[in-house]
């Protein structure tokens, strides 16, 4: 018995083709190549015309008119097409623009219907009225031998739009032409939608920015004018109490001194001893100074934080003018070219002069003050001299002592240095030339534009 080799050999497979290898396709028949080319063809096609697809469909950010026109060029490159028209259903996607496009032969576009050949302009405008659909489309693509396509453009269910298409001669559609299409239809209603909601919502945005702007300056406006009445207020709170404390100085503090003069110019009637008649006289002087002080301490009480139409060497003048002493004689400088100075600058410097006038007439037993204003670039200087008794050093000091331990007296001299200080400018006190006290404030402002300069 003869005993078979275990386990049996095994004949070596024969290599498969490279052909075959690398298609799957046998080379035995001779029709496999053929349908493999024109299969890898119609395959390369297909990927080129769903990369040109996609590269248009991107361009949504950059609005519908440069959508429409990349999606109409990719259909024209894609079908090699003498003509490609897209339109939109009167009425569907109200954003989109433009409502069609014609390319023709040479790649250029045809914006004027009515220059277009008839049978493109009959088809675009079934396209606008809607009344556009496959079954028509077949039947004329048999009659022109597959060369004309017509794809409709849909969007939930509902025709939008439409593709048209021709070839030349040398190009018919095929099957997967007609799939591409439709790819490019479907996704162009998609995109189109996606625009116009881009192109609401950057509106929207642009809108909401807008109010948010304005909200932020109606706002701005409110805090201002909440600021405004908030001054205001306080202002109108002053001024009443200012008229009140004036009220009472005129009703009862000069009445009474009045009286108090009356009086003692009944008693000096009376009275044959000169050395009393002296003493009574020196005491009427002072009762019709008190009287002067009191007025001129009602006046700046009763003053008005100056007119709007009013300037500040205008409201200089006035003040020199005003519930000043017979005996004292107030004059006004003004140099080089007034400007306009802002009206919180302006009233401060009104009432520094005010504050130092009154000083003056009361305290300094002056028979001349000179108020000067003098302009330059950059600066304002405002100076009150008088040829009186005071004394800087005196003044000075007192102010040291009133700022460091306020007791109410001096408030003026504090006032004066606050209000300097608060315009970013300067208070100093000096012997003047006229012999008395000087009293010097700087304070800083822009310089006016030079319109002479071109």
């Amino acid at each position: 018995m003869t005993t078979a080799a275990w386990p049996p050999k095994r004949t070596p497979a024969r290599p498969r083709p490279d052909l075959e290898a690398l298609t799957g396709l046998r080379s035995g028949k001779p029709h496999y190549y053929p349908e493999y080319r024109v299969s890898a063809e119609r395959m390369r096609r297909v990927i080129h015309a769903l990369d040109r697809i996609s590269a248009a469909l991107v361009r949504t950010m950059e609005g519908s008119e440069a959508l429409v026109r990349a999606v109409v060029e990719a259909a024209a490159n894609h079908l090699s097409a003498e003509w490609v028209a897209f339109a939109i259903v009167d009425g569907e996607l109200p954003d989109a623009a433009p409502r069609h496009l014609v390319r023709g032969p040479d790649g250029a576009e045809w914006p004027d219907l009515a220059t277009v050949p008839v049978r493109i302009r009959d088809h675009v405008r079934h396209v606008h009225l809607g009344d556009a659909d496959d079954d028509t489309d077949h039947q004329h693509a048999a009659e022109v031998t597959r060369r004309h396509l017509h794809v409709p453009v849909r969007l939930d269910g509902k025709v939008v739009g439409g593709f048209i298409a021709w070839t030349p001669e040398d190009r018919e559609i095929d099957a997967t032409d007609q799939s591409v299409l439709r790819i490019l239809a479907g996704q162009t209603a998609a995109a189109l939608q996606n625009c116009a909601l881009h192109e609401h919502s950057a509106r929207l945005y642009a809108r909401a920015t807008s109010q948010a702007d304005d909200l932020k300056a109606r706002n701005d406006q409110l805090l201002a004018t909440q600021a405004e009445l908030g001054a205001a207020r306080q202002r109108e709170v002053l001024d009443e109490e200012r008229h009140r404390i004036a009220r009472e100085l005129h009703d009862s503090v000069t009445q009474y001194a009045l009286s108090a003069g009356m009086h003692i110019e009944l008693v000096r009637s009376e009275i044959d001893d000169e050395r009393l008649r002296g003493q009574l006289d020196t005491a009427k002087d002072l009762t019709r100074r008190a009287v002067e002080q009191l007025r001129s301490a009602i006046y700046a009480l009763n003053e008005r934080d100056g007119c709007a139409d009013e300037d500040l060497p205008s409201m200089l003048r006035r003040l020199s003018g005003v519930h000043m002493p017979d005996e004292l004689r107030v004059e006004v400088r003004i140099g080089g070219k007034p400007v306009a100075l802002p009206a919180d600058c302006e009233q401060s410097l009104f009432r520094i002069a005010g504050e130092a006038l009154f000083n003056t007439a009361v305290h300094a037993d002056a028979s001349k003050a000179v108020v000067r204003l003098a302009y330059t670039c950059g600066q304002v200087r405002l100076t009150i001299s008088d040829d009186g008794r005071g004394s800087p050093d005196a003044v000075r000091r007192s102010l040291r002592v009133s700022v460091a331990t306020p007791s109410g007296e001096h408030r003026g001299l504090v006032n004066m240095q606050t209000r300097a200080r608060e315009l970013g400018g300067s208070l100093t006190f000096r012997r003047a030339r006229l012999g008395g006290l000087q009293v010097q404030v700087d304070v800083p402002v822009p310089c006016a534009p030079d319109r002479s300069t071109p």
